[in-house]
């Protein structure tokens, strides 16, 4: 799904708002996603996965970054993405459905922490960029 030029400045003003504390919402996220669907914790074997943990709370940081890199970069996402899509296919083998899940989880835990700022507008261009994100990150699975 392409993103309109209102989309994109939806994606670019919220992230602006929530960039001081995206680690928090990615670790908060990625807790919502594993405690919501627990076969995603197939893909941190011998991690402490427990509510706050320093490990979920790191990956969760992970997926922080990677989402402000494809914000600073929402005009190529497929080459800034690139490298993880190859991480996630051929080495981590993630199930390509547990990126929607984690969309999920990021959009439900945005609109909790920032509900008069995540306006219907911005959470249609949140959805459209993430799913836009899960997009390329499973383009190597075909």
């Amino acid at each position: 799904m392409a993103l309109s030029a209102e989309d994109k400045a939806n994606v670019r003003g919220f992230w602006e708002k929530i960039r001081g504390e995206t680690a928090e919402i990615g670790g908060e996220a990625l807790e919502r996603t594993i405690l919501s669907f627990p076969s995603t914790k197939t893909y941190f074997p011998g991690f402490d996965l427990s509510p706050g943990s320093a490990q979920v709370q790191a990956q969760g940081r992970k997926v922080a970054d990677a989402l402000t890199d494809a914000v600073d970069n929402i005009d190529d996402l497929a080459e800034i993405l690139n490298a993880l899509a190859d991480l996630h296919a051929f080495r981590l083998r993630v199930d390509p459905v547990n990126f929607k899940r984690l969309n999920f989880g990021l959009l439900v835990t945005m609109s909790r922490r920032y509900p008069q700022d995540f306006t219907p507008a911005v959470h249609i261009s949140m959805d459209k960029f993430l799913d836009s994100v899960s997009a390329e990150l499973t383009s190597k699975y075909r």
